[in-house]
């Protein structure tokens, strides 16, 4: 049985975001090919955003540390905000959505593909 602690995952990847041009860093803790379900690690400097993408199946993000800000464009042309902080958990609706941290923040992506 394999275990992490976020606290330490999440202190190791902040630091390799601060120093990556692209302020990031991100781990896949469980999952891949042959799972249905993955889980992923992943260190935003502030301002660093994942642009507007697709849902790729059932998902939940975690904020572990810091805070960001969920944008998920519904059927309607007015985005819907979600701001979340350490420990704050939030389905992602299996719509079009983006995330940007407005402060360094690490967050755990679970994902179920369909």
């Amino acid at each position: 049985m394999e275990s992490h602690s976020l606290t330490d995952l999440a202190a190791e990847h902040l630091g390799m975001a601060r120093q990556a041009k692209n302020g990031r860093s991100a781990d896949t803790l469980y999952g891949g090919s042959g799972h249905s379900l993955r889980q992923v690690l992943m260190a935003l400097c502030a301002g660093q955003e994942l642009a507007e993408h697709d849902s790729p199946g059932e998902a939940t993000l975690l904020v572990v540390t810091g805070q960001v800000r969920l944008t998920v464009h519904a059927e309607t042309s007015t985005p819907n905000n979600w701001e979340g902080t350490a420990g704050d958990l939030v389905a992602i609706p299996p719509a079009r959505h983006g995330l940007v941290a407005l402060t360094d923040a690490v967050v755990l992506l679970s994902v179920v593909k369909a």
